[in-house]
């Protein structure tokens, strides 16, 4: 059977045993390297890499100088490492509705869902599909709130030609687990919008340690070098950060397969309805459909030797997210859903 979610790895990873007995495994010189890479690769040069995708979460709430109790809206149709973090840091969450035909933040409810408590839009691109960016920012600079692109399953696609993470959004936050591209084994990264949040993160991700003044001439840690902010151990290490370097190269090949597979299911399937819209380019990780016979078309596909599922639960099912919220356009959609593999290895 096809699978529909398979990890990457470049057929060589040379340096990989040198660096295991280098000395030198904390973040450093491959940690610079891939940053580098992804800000080239996005066209934007405010970019850290964390240890996890809750890390970087974590991360940008600390930043944005969130606190207990304050709202945060956002979308129960998503993934569940998307919304767990929010959770944790100790922000309500507020559910606002999709799309039904996209899978993505309804604007409309997003604007209804709005007090004045609400200090955070956390807008998810479901399974790499693209949302409304131009209106949910809109909405976030209208009412003075931040937003962030929840890019958990959407590196590599683009909105009006410019890839997720360069599209003048607060924060965008990638996840380079395992199934991800490109993956790190775990990892995550952090892009943004203002230099000043940027700088802030890059002390905040390290125990909010200069590294260039932390030490003096002799190599002793220098009274001079003040820890003014509390901070993290955030850091990407030096294996995961070679790890992910080594497929930056590959990305762009990749994602084009990727694209070709998606191609050929619109092809194979010219009647069903897909979550493309027009001005997106998703990263097509998965090829969406919605189906009126979910369930049946499911095992029919799995009966022909392709692995279809829903891939996510809504996450307003949990009662670990309190009282279970009613949103008819999450129900219509998480009835409809199927994703088929699309992914790079996947071979018409």
């Amino acid at each position: 059977m096809i699978p529909l979610f398979k990890p990457y790895m470049p057929e060589s990873l040379s340096e990989l045993d040198n660096i295991l007995h280098s000395g030198a495994l904390s973040y450093g010189k491959w940690g610079k390297k891939f940053e580098c890479s992804l800000c080239e690769f996005i066209g934007n040069d405010y970019l850290l890499t964390t240890n996890s995708y809750a890390s970087a979460i974590q991360l940008a709430l600390t930043v944005l100088g969130l606190s207990f109790g304050d709202e945060v809206i956002t979308s129960p149709m998503s993934c569940l490492a998307s919304n767990q973090p929010l959770l944790t840091f100790g922000l309500k969450i507020v559910w606002a509705d999709i799309d039904p035909k996209t899978g993505t933040l309804s604007p409309d409810s997003v604007k209804e869902k709005i007090t004045s408590k609400t200090k955070l839009i956390f807008h998810n691109h479901f399974c790499g599909y693209v949302g409304y960016v131009d209106e949910i920012n809109s909405i976030g600079k209208q009412f003075g709130i931040p937003v962030i692109d929840d890019c958990v399953e959407a590196f590599g696609a683009k909105y009006k030609g410019k890839y997720m993470g360069n599209l003048g959004t607060d924060f965008t936050i990638f996840s380079f687990q395992t199934i991800r591209l490109p993956n790190t084994i775990d990892g995550g990264a952090i892009s943004f919008k203002d230099k000043k949040k940027y700088d802030k993160a890059f002390l905040m991700r390290d125990f909010g340690i200069d590294r260039t003044a932390f030490r003096d001439i002799n190599g002793e840690i220098s009274p001079e070098c003040d820890i003014s902010m509390k901070g993290y151990g955030m850091t990407m290490s030096e294996i995961s950060s070679y790890i992910g370097y080594s497929q930056m190269d590959d990305i762009p090949l990749l994602l084009m397969k990727q694209y070709n597979n998606a191609c050929h299911w619109k092809k194979e399937l010219p009647t069903v309805d897909t979550l493309w819209r027009k001005n997106t380019q998703p990263n097509n990780w998965i090829f969406g459909l919605l189906s009126e016979n979910k369930i049946e078309d499911m095992l029919s596909f799995r009966n022909k030797g392709y692995y279809s599922s829903g891939v996510h639960l809504p996450n307003n099912y949990y009662t670990v997210f309190g009282e279970r919220v009613f949103l008819p356009g999450v129900e219509r959609f998480y009835s409809r859903f199927l994703a088929l593999p699309s992914g790079w290895w996947f071979c018409r």
